[in-house]
């Protein structure tokens, strides 16, 4: 899923949303996303007041949770996944599905690590390290 910039990403949530309610043939992509969307229940009254939500600031700092972050990340780790990239990430992901009571819980265990490589590179200035970010999805568990 690639975007320019925040209101874009934020739109196309909202399309795909708007899309799979009203039974619109969905992209491939967009299939993912709705997935994404339909496990997050919490999500669907923000996806429903599309004005507010484009606006709205999420401050950590305040106990507040982006959602539209929080779904990109899943959706980062589902393309990871489909194309194995960082190499061997599906076998590390096919090992710990044993351990979860589902791909969505591994999923929220891996964000903690992809969060962790994210935030370390963007500090550093520098790319994620895919061997960090495989070391801490290896110690998960």
């Amino acid at each position: 899923m690639f975007v320019q910039d925040r209101e874009s990403a934020r739109r196309f949530f909202f399309d795909v949303w708007r899309k799979y309610k009203a039974g619109i043939p969905l992209e491939p992509m967009e299939g993912v996303v709705s997935g994404v969307i339909i496990q997050h229940p919490e999500y669907h009254d923000f996806l429903e007041n599309e004005g507010d939500a484009m606006i709205q600031e999420f401050s950590p700092e305040l106990g507040m949770s982006n959602p539209f972050l929080h779904m990109g990340m899943h959706i980062s780790i589902r393309e990871q996944l489909g194309s194995d990239r960082p190499q061997g990430i599906n076998a590390i992901y096919r090992r710990l599905l044993a351990k979860f009571s589902s791909p969505h819980d591994l999923e929220h265990r891996m964000m903690e690590c992809l969060g962790e490589v994210l935030w370390s590179a963007q500090r550093n200035h520098v790319l994620p390290d895919e061997s960090s970010y495989l070391d801490c999805l290896g110690k998960i568990g």
